[in-house]
């Protein structure tokens, strides 16, 4: 199908991107890599008069170390993000996620803000920013506000960015030195999450220290599996343990069904699917 008529915008800086939303308003819609909205667009889901895109705007990319965290404008595309070195030693579970996404065509044009921003439930780098503990920059009129990953997502498809705001940039506290991995189980190669978990482990003399992680699919947003958490600190590294811990994985999930996959199978999927991440993050 073909979109329905729309006026185009392409600003050069985060000021004149705000001041084109708040022209544009109600019916304005954000731009990023467009791998979310063109389709979308095409199926007439969306009628937006205005299309902001935000291409144009330098500052909105680019991969950077801010003290004790690693700090990614939100137009950076997964291709840079998955080679980026900074972002391999000390967030390397955002570059294995990443990794997983859909396509290389997708990957170069696909944003880290963009997804985000959408918010799909099934996506899967929410669980990754969730369980990391990331920071959301938003920008608006009134300047710029910080919220954390478990304040951005809010519903299906809703996160905090209010009226006539953007999101800039994303800020990853460093985790070197941990282990890490991302699980995911699809139906064909890069199709969307049926169920996927991220996994970050610090294991400290044989002992789980630290744990983090996070569930993609599993409910209306990304789930911190906090459960699984507070079962694993304090553990020994095992299979046993580990797997003894990833029966938690459900608590707190409200696991949809569809075509894809019914409740209860999506449910055993996180239990199996948890064991396995945090088994190959703890080495």
């Amino acid at each position: 199908m073909i979109p329905s008529k729309f006026d185009y915008v392409k600003p050069a800086s985060v000021a004149e991107a705000i001041t084109a939303l708040e022209q544009g308003g109600d019916d304005a819609k954000i731009l990023g890599g467009g791998q979310s909205l063109i389709p979308v667009l095409r199926l007439r889901l969306a009628a937006p008069s205005v299309i902001i895109d935000l291409g144009g705007i330098a500052e909105l990319r680019g991969i950077r170390e801010d003290g004790d965290k690693i700090a990614i404008g939100a137009m950076t595309v997964y291709h840079d993000i998955v080679r980026d070195d900074l972002v391999k030693q000390h967030v390397n579970l955002l570059a294995q996620a990443t990794e997983t996404v859909a396509d290389n065509q997708v990957r170069h044009r696909g944003t880290l803000g963009g997804s985000l921003a959408h918010a799909d439930p099934a996506g899967d780098l929410g669980a990754v920013a969730l369980a990391l503990e990331a920071e959301l920059v938003i920008a608006g009129s009134g300047g710029t506000r910080t919220v954390s990953a478990q304040e951005f997502f809010v519903d299906y498809f809703t996160t905090a960015i209010g009226e006539g705001e953007i999101l800039t940039e994303i800020r990853f506290p460093k985790y070197t030195g941990w282990g890490s991995h991302y699980e995911k189980f699809n139906r064909t190669a890069q199709a969307w999450s049926m169920c996927a978990v991220a996994a970050a482990i610090k294991v400290d003399g044989g002992t789980i220290s630290q744990a983090r992680v996070g569930l993609t699919n599993m409910g209306t947003t990304p789930i911190r599996a906090t459960g699984v958490e507070q079962a694993l600190v304090g553990q020994a590294a095992t299979a046993d343990s580990i797997r003894a811990a990833a029966e938690r994985a459900t608590e707190g999930t409200a696991a949809p069904s569809d075509a894809d996959a019914a409740a209860d199978y999506r449910e055993h999927l996180a239990k199996v699917l948890t064991g396995r991440a945090v088994l190959a993050a703890a080495g």
